[in-house]
């Protein structure tokens, strides 16, 4: 890998994210931020500012790829004329790691969609297999917690119920990070898990299944009003887990059902009954608009259709432990047998080749 393939492949990636544009996008965004009456609409101006903060961080990486690039370019051409395996190597390491933050930034010039830029509600259910299923649930939840954490990803969870004898039935979790959607949203489906039953004295060979649905945090104003007050009803309980102050004192938690599909929805993250039903909402208005682009793509045949079973014939991706160890994308066909690095957090590999499929 030589400096100047990376200038080149810099200079196309700008190319790609706009950055005219961007910087455009920027000086009325900071126009917006100043305005003395932008937090009279505090999820307008939470936007506002969270849109700000994403597109200087993009800026800034950019700015500093070009800066380090630059450096290693000179440092090529010092090394042709007095040539040091010192410091040659030390160029290769730099080289192959700018190379490697250069992939995951061209990874983001994919990411066009209406909502690809949102923060994420990133939900996972066990499903055939019992406990089992539970079990596999929750390695799935300690999977892509170390995905975040490797990432740099904030993310809060949202609720949870744990299974009757061990792992989870489901658990939720607002992913707080820019683009969160757009690189997980292909992550959704049925990940089904071979292996030998832990839960069995004959440790015979067991399969599990577990569905991981992502749809983009959506809380404007405009979706919000989509949905009717009278088909919404609200329950409120007294929140789980760790206490603190007055959480598991009153009545902080709430449920609402949507009364029209049937979808239930809790939180308890939060420390008031209003954070709690303003956090429960976007996660409605949310799924809502996932079910209405599945319905929409399941009439143009694209998918089979909105309700997936977390089964046999479902799947997405297969994590096979025994009789061999391999980990294979039914979608994009990218495979690995390092099963220990995948369900430690490494899925790079999966989601840029989910990306490149599109």
């Amino acid at each position: 890998m030589e400096a100047q393939i990376l200038q080149r492949r810099l200079t196309e990636i700008e190319v790609k994210l706009n950055i005219s544009e961007l910087k455009s996008q920027q000086e009325i965004l900071k126009s917006q931020s100043i305005d003395p009456n932008l937090w009279q609409d505090q999820t307008k101006a939470g936007q506002i500012m969270q849109d700000l903060s994403d597109i200087n961080k993009t800026l800034t990486q950019l700015d500093q790829f070009k800066l380090d690039i630059n450096n290693l370019v000179e440092l090529t051409q010092l090394l042709v004329a007095e040539p040091d395996d010192s410091l040659q190597k030390e160029l290769d390491k730099n080289l192959n790691k700018i190379d490697n933050d250069l992939n995951q930034l061209e990874n983001q010039t994919y990411l066009s969609g209406q909502y690809d830029k949102n923060h994420a509600i990133f939900s996972i259910h066990s499903g055939q297999g019992g406990t089992e299923a539970m079990d596999w649930a929750s390695i799935l939840q300690r999977m892509y917690l170390r995905f975040f954490d490797k990432k740099g990803w904030k993310y809060e969870m949202l609720d949870m119920v744990m299974g009757d004898e061990a792992g989870i039935k489901s658990v939720s979790f607002k992913v707080l990070a820019p683009y969160a959607y757009g690189y997980l949203c292909r992550e959704g489906g049925v990940h089904r898990l071979v292996r030998l039953s832990p839960f069995n004295a004959d440790q015979l060979r067991q399969t599990s299944f577990a569905k991981v649905e992502v749809s983009p945090v959506i809380s404007g104003q405009e979706e919000m009003a989509a949905i009717r007050p009278e088909d919404v009803e609200f329950t409120a309980y007294r929140s789980g887990g760790s206490g603190g102050q007055n959480v598991n004192k009153v009545s902080t938690a709430v449920r609402i059902t949507h009364k029209a599909t049937g979808l239930v929805f809790s939180c308890q993250s939060q420390r008031s009954q209003e954070q709690n039903r303003i956090v429960a909402m976007e996660m409605l208005a949310s799924k809502l608009w996932a079910l209405e682009q599945e319905k929409r793509a399941s009439e143009q045949k694209d998918i089979k259709g909105a309700n997936i079973i977390a089964g046999w014939g479902h799947q997405i991706r297969s994590y096979v432990l025994h009789p061999y160890k391999m980990v294979k994308d039914l979608r994009t066909r990218f495979e690995t047998s390092l099963t220990d690095a995948v369900l430690d957090g490494d899925l790079d590999g999966f989601i840029s080749a989910e990306l490149r499929l599109l």
